[in-house]
C-alpha cells in the first residue's frame, strides 16, 4: 500500500510537470529559461546542502575525467530544459510530454552507434515509438508552423536527456549522487542564465504568482516526482519503476485537458498511444537480468546511472 501510494504520488510529481510549466508561462511574465534555471538552482542548492555537511571534501575528490563528463551532462540538460520549455509555447503539452519521454529511445539508438547489440523486441519497440512521432507532427504539420516547430523542439529535447543520461553514467560510475547533482545541476544553471542574459530573458522580477508556478514546478516535478522514483527503485525493480514511470505520458494529457482544457485531434491521441506503448516494449525487451543490477537507492531527485542500467531512466521533467 505504501508503495503504491509513494508510486501515484511520483506519476502526479512528474506528469503534473508539463501543464504547471504551461499555465505558468501563460498566466505570468515567467520566461522559459527563468523556469529552467530556477528549477536547477534549487536543486543544487537542495543537492549540495547534505554533501557540504556530511562530507565536503568529496568536491575536492572529483577527477578531471569525472567533471569533463559531468560539464557534458550539464550542457545537454540546459539545452533540454531551453528546448522541451519553450515546446509548451508552441504545440499542446500532451504532445511536448510525449515527444520528450522518447529519451529512452533515443539512449537505446546512441547504443547502437556504440556497438550495442539490443534484441528485436526494443528494435520493434522503437519503430513503433518513433512511428508515433511521425503521427503527432503529420498532424501538427497541417495545424499549424509553430505546432511543428514545437513539436520538433520536444524530440530534440528527448534526445538531448539521452544525451545527458548517458554522460551523467559516465561521471556516476565513480562519484557519489549527491557530489555529482549538485555540480550538473550547478552548472546547467550557469548555463542557463548564459542563455538567458544572451536571449534577453529575464531571471527576475516576475509577479508572486509567477515564482509560486516556479516553486510549484520545482517542488513537484524535481524534488517529490524523481525523489519518489529513486525511493521505489529501493523496493522494486528498475523495470517495473521504469513501466510505472510510462504513466506520465497518459497523466500529462489528462492533467492538461482537465485544468487546461486542451483538447487534440484524433490523430494525435493514436501518436500518443503508439510513443506509449513503444516505449514499453522497449523497456520490456531488454536483456533478462539487466533491469535488476542496481538502482539509485539514495531518494535523491537524480535519475543517472552507468550505461548498464535499463533504457528507460528517470525522466528529466
Amino acid at each position: 500500500m505504501v508503495a503504491f501510494f509513494i508510486a501515484a504520488l511520483g506519476v502526479l510529481g512528474v506528469a503534473s510537470s508539463g501543464p504547471l510549466i504551461a499555465a505558468t508561462l501563460g498566466a505570468t511574465s515567467v520566461s522559459a529559461l527563468a523556469i529552467a534555471f530556477w528549477r536547477n538552482a534549487i536543486g543544487a542548492a537542495v543537492m549540495a546542502t547534505p554533501v557540504l555537511v556530511r562530507g565536503p571534501a568529496q568536491f575536492g575528490r572529483v577527477t578531471q575525467r569525472e567533471f569533463r563528463w559531468s560539464v557534458l551532462a550539464a550542457v545537454a540538460l540546459a539545452l533540454h530544459f531551453a528546448c522541451f520549455i519553450t515546446s509548451l509555447q508552441l504545440t499542446s503539452v500532451a504532445a511536448a510530454t510525449a515527444l520528450v519521454c522518447l529519451q529512452s529511445a533515443w539512449i537505446a539508438v546512441f547504443q547502437l552507434f556504440r556497438g550495442t547489440r539490443h534484441r528485436w523486441q526494443v528494435l520493434a519497440g522503437l519503430g513503433i515509438a518513433f512511428g508515433g512521432v511521425v503521427a503527432i507532427t503529420g498532424f501538427d504539420m497541417g495545424s499549424s508552423p509553430d505546432a511543428l516547430l514545437g513539436d520538433l523542439l520536444a524530440v530534440a529535447g528527448g534526445a538531448l536527456a539521452g544525451l545527458y543520461t548517458l554522460a551523467g553514467g559516465k561521471a556516476r560510475q565513480s562519484m557519489t549522487t549527491g557530489t555529482y547533482t549538485t555540480l550538473c545541476y550547478g552548472m546547467c544553471a550557469a548555463l542557463v542564465a548564459v542563455m538567458a542574459l544572451v536571449g534577453g530573458q529575464p531571471l527576475v522580477g516576475f509577479e508572486a504568482g509567477g515564482w509560486l508556478g516556479i516553486l510549484a514546478i520545482t517542488v513537484c516535478a524535481q524534488l517529490v516526482g524523481h525523489t519518489a522514483f529513486n525511493h521505489l527503485l529501493a523496493t522494486m525493480s528498475p523495470l517495473l519503476v521504469s513501466m510505472i514511470i510510462l504513466l506520465e505520458i497518459p497523466g500529462a494529457a489528462l492533467l492538461a485537458a482537465v485544468f487546461l482544457n486542451e483538447t487534440l485531434p484524433a490523430g494525435t491521441y493514436a501518436g500518443l498511444g503508439l510513443i506509449l506503448v513503444g516505449l514499453a516494449v522497449v523497456v520490456l525487451g531488454q536483456k533478462p537480468g539487466r533491469a535488476g543490477r542496481r538502482g539509485n537507492t539514495s531518494g535523491t531527485p537524480d535519475q543517472d546511472g552507468p550505461p548498464d542500467r535499463p533504457l528507460a531512466e528517470l525522466g528529466t521533467d
